[in-house]
């Protein structure tokens, strides 16, 4: 059974919002870094650290929690907002992202965040990270989850499809990766660059239980979950139909958006276009084409 009934989806949107306004901030005091992918996961990290995930932030290390591989890393800025947010660590830290001395690098580092799971950046490493964490845990005999986000472009190397088939032969049904398909890598689109072809068949040729649902909506993702879970036998994966940049208008607006620069001033428009959009319930924002 659905827990739909059980959750409040006007919430998650909320936190939603306030993870994409101080993931835009953080970027915005560094003065550059990767906006796109960061914003674009926005929505899936709401669902996941809002009520989806088991975990405590008070102790971070907790054995028996849900753990998320962001195999993504370059996309640590939306993953520091979500655990800033939920306590892990003091806000303040949120203005030293990419900083030197810093405990919240350019790429997700396990050693110096509380919260991180895993040190992830060399593309394709994190799904197969997060494979051998979820046999750890079924080797231990705990009931916890793994998640793992993984970017579209990421699908190009050839580590994700090993970490896949070996998923599937292990019938590692406690695994769940998501695909932020935001159409588009470090310097094109995803079409011209090496078409991935249909992302969802792909999984299910692999032994996935796979489906696709709307990545810019918390309801879907959070019920894209729960139906998930339900399959036995089999690890499983969420293909995030979003766009990269949504929710960050100044983003939105360029064709080339992985990594961008600009200044806290610029930021805090964005932030103030965010609360407009959801006064209005426009939030988030973007050309939907679902």
């Amino acid at each position: 059974m659905s827990m739909s009934k059980q959750v409040n989806f006007e919430e998650l949107k909320r936190f939603s919002a306030e993870i994409r306004k101080e993931t835009v901030r953080a970027i915005g005091h560094a003065g550059f870094g990767h906006i796109g992918g960061s914003v674009s996961i926005s929505d899936v990290l709401a669902v996941l650290y809002g009520g989806m995930m088991n975990i405590d932030p008070a102790n971070p290390k907790w054995e028996d929690r849900d753990r998320l591989v962001l195999s993504k890393g370059h996309c640590g800025p939306g993953l520091y907002a979500v655990l800033a947010l939920k306590g892990f660590f003091p806000m303040d830290w949120l203005k030293t992202v990419n900083k030197p001395g810093t405990n919240l690098p350019s790429h997700a580092d396990g050693q110096k965040t509380p919260g991180v799971d895993m040190s992830t950046g060399s593309l394709g490493n994190g799904a197969s990270s997060a494979v051998g964490i979820a046999l750890g845990s079924r080797v231990q005999g705990r009931d916890n989850y793994t998640y793992c986000i993984v970017g579209d472009g990421e699908t190009n190397e050839g580590e994700v499809w090993e970490a896949a088939e070996t998923a599937a032969a292990l019938k590692l049904d406690h695994f769940i990766m998501f695909v932020d398909w935001n159409k588009k890598q470090l310097d094109g689109r995803l079409e011209d660059i090496l078409d991935p072809g249909d992302l969802e068949e792909k999984f299910r040729a692999f032994g996935f239980d796979a489906r696709t649902v709307k990545g810019f909506d918390t309801e879907a993702i959070w019920n894209g979950i729960e139906d998930a879970k339900k399959v036995e036998g089999k690890p499983h994966v969420i293909i995030l139909d979003t766009i990269k940049g949504l929710g960050i208008n100044f983003a939105e607006a360029e064709e080339f958006n992985h990594y961008m620069t600009f200044d806290i001033e610029k930021a805090e428009e964005a932030c103030a276009e965010i609360d407009r959009r959801l006064a209005e319930g426009t939030y988030p924002g973007g050309d939907f084409k679902w």
